[in-house]
């Protein structure tokens, strides 16, 4: 199973990279973890906010690996603990398909990617700065991989 993380947004600050380059390392090689950035369709003052939308899904569906499976990041979508991630980690993997993960753009995610996703995830109940999702997804997926792997990095 490989992981992509497919991402609106560029230009991201030094310390996201930083931080995002470090959890991706370490997750294991074979999960081929990557990162998918989209830019933003520009907002203007009187933009149609569902046309925009639209376009980043468009992107977001095209940059989607073949038969993957699609989890996206929404704030209204389930939180779940570190164990309940680690055993939907375990579950995807013995499924075989790619997995992708799709933070939307500012205005969240077009109806076509919600409806193609099988789950949507919600890191909080906050909304969170989007470079901080990659972050926390990241670091996440490291931690849920680390707790299956019997790793002492999670020691709850």
């Amino acid at each position: 199973m490989k992981l992509r993380l497919i991402a609106v947004g560029t230009r991201m600050p030094d310390w996201v990279e930083t931080a995002f380059a470090d959890y991706s390392r370490r997750l294991p090689p074979e999960y081929g973890f990557s990162l998918n950035e989209i830019a933003v369709t520009p907002r203007g003052k009187n933009a149609d906010l569902a046309r925009l939308k639209r376009d980043e899904g468009e992107k977001i569906l095209k940059a989607l690996p073949r038969d993957s499976r699609l989890i996206t990041l929404d704030e209204r979508g389930g939180q779940w603990s570190t164990e309940q991630l680690a055993e939907r980690l375990r579950r995807w993997q013995q499924d075989g398909r790619d997995l992708a993960l799709a933070i939307g753009g500012p205005d969240g995610h077009a109806p076509e990617v919600l409806s193609r996703a099988e789950e949507s995830w919600g890191l909080s109940k906050l909304v969170l700065p989007h470079a901080l999702v990659r972050v926390v997804v990241a670091e996440a997926l490291y931690r849920a991989w680390s707790l299956n792997a019997g790793h002492p990095y999670h020691r709850a």
